[in-house]
């Protein structure tokens, strides 16, 4: 995963965890059951993304819940539905689109305190169960419908939603598509395929299909990668689902530092902040908490 020089290692520190009033103790759901069967699950959250005020939204999955977190760690309720919230992400006009397991692409207008559907089939038929999204500059919007697959079944799909209406399927035979984000020039597609175990890479033609898909790292463990994000230098920053890290690639593949989760194992999603865009928050999905860490450094 190196050449010469071994990962950086970088610790992370708690930025905020959830008020136990918010925590659903002891109540049983079927995504719990399905996805984590005899674990108490009082929240698993996911799905970290900053608004022009530096609040950061994420998302509860198993109780249908949006939270917002102050800059100071403080958490609110910003809304609670009847579906399965999984990824969200801010656009630049401040839109909040939310991929739902249940229910496609919705849109969460936090002033109202409404979410409504942007997209709940294609072609009549049902998504498997849409992850996670990635908002392109020009409003297209990239996201995965993971379902149950995995290397039993790689039939996990990765769409684009272009700001016209066309829904375009950009690959169907992903093995658990999850986090996905593009390169800082747009013309290639990250995929976290959790169940490979791997982060595939998605190249676009004049046309704007992909071609030569090709895995550009492999890592290990019970679960596998899931969130992803990028930064200006197009170091990517992969989370693991079950080895508590989050992973740096250099934009050639390779391994050069290893954010170490301070709480548990399930490290599922990333988002950069900071005035400088130089701190990573981490959601640790089991414990509820969301996680910091400096990434300043690695410019050094």
């Amino acid at each position: 995963m190196y050449l010469e020089t071994p990962p950086r290692l970088i610790e992370t520190r708690l930025f905020s965890a959830m008020p136990d009033k918010f925590r659903r103790k002891g109540e049983r759901t079927d995504w719990a059951d399905a996805n984590r069967p005899g674990v108490p699950t009082d929240s698993f959250i996911e799905g970290p993304s900053f608004d022009k005020d530096a609040n950061l939204y994420i998302v509860d999955i198993p109780f249908g819940r949006i939270f917002r977190i102050a800059p100071d760690g403080e958490w609110s309720l910003a809304i609670e539905y009847e579906g399965w919230p999984n990824g969200l992400k801010i656009a630049a006009d401040g839109r909040i689109l939310v991929a739902d397991y249940r229910h496609g692409i919705m849109e969460f207008d936090a002033r109202a305190g409404r979410i409504a559907p942007v997209l709940t089939s294609r072609n009549s038929e049902s998504f498997r169960g849409c992850n996670d999204l990635h908002l392109a500059s020009n409003g297209d919007i990239y996201f995965t419908d993971q379902g149950q697959t995995g290397l039993h079944d790689p039939s996990g799909r990765v769409y684009r939603l272009t700001q016209s209406g066309r829904l375009d399927c950009l690959i169907d035979t992903g093995i658990s598509p999850n986090g996905l984000v593009l390169d800082p020039t747009e013309t290639v597609l990250f995929v976290a395929m959790t169940r490979d175990n791997a982060v595939w890479r998605l190249p676009f033609m004049k046309d704007g299909s992909v071609s030569k898909v090709g895995r550009f790292c492999s890592l290990f463990g019970t679960s596998g990668p899931d969130g992803m994000t990028m930064d200006a230098k197009g170091r990517l920053f992969v989370g693991h689902a079950s080895l508590g890290h989050v992973f740096v690639f250099a934009p050639n593949g390779e391994l050069i530092a290893r954010v170490k989760s301070c709480a548990g194992p399930n490290c599922t999603n990333v988002a950069i902040g900071g005035a400088k865009k130089d701190r990573l928050y981490i959601t640790e999905s089991a414990t509820g908490s969301v996680l910091v860490a400096d990434i300043g450094g690695l410019n050094s």
